[in-house]
């Protein structure tokens, strides 16, 4: 790709990198799918961090903490 404009897109991907030339003008459409893929894994985070903390909150109800005696 020596002497031709083109953006290097590398990704980890099974394991190794993986090594994509993007031509200028893919560059918004590709740019658009980044955003929303990393929108989408932060609304999943997020997702993910509220269903653990309910689970956690209605085992703790279900299930409270014996008290110990000596």
């Amino acid at each position: 790709m020596a002497g031709r404009p083109h953006y290097n897109l590398q990704a980890w991907r099974n394991g190794k990198n993986e090594v994509r030339y993007v031509r200028p003008e893919e560059v918004q459409a590709l740019q658009e799918a980044i955003d929303g893929y990393n929108l989408f894994m932060a609304l999943a985070q997020q997702y993910a961090d509220l269903i653990i903390a309910k689970t956690r909150k209605n085992h703790k109800k279900r299930f409270p903490a014996s008290k110990k005696t000596k």
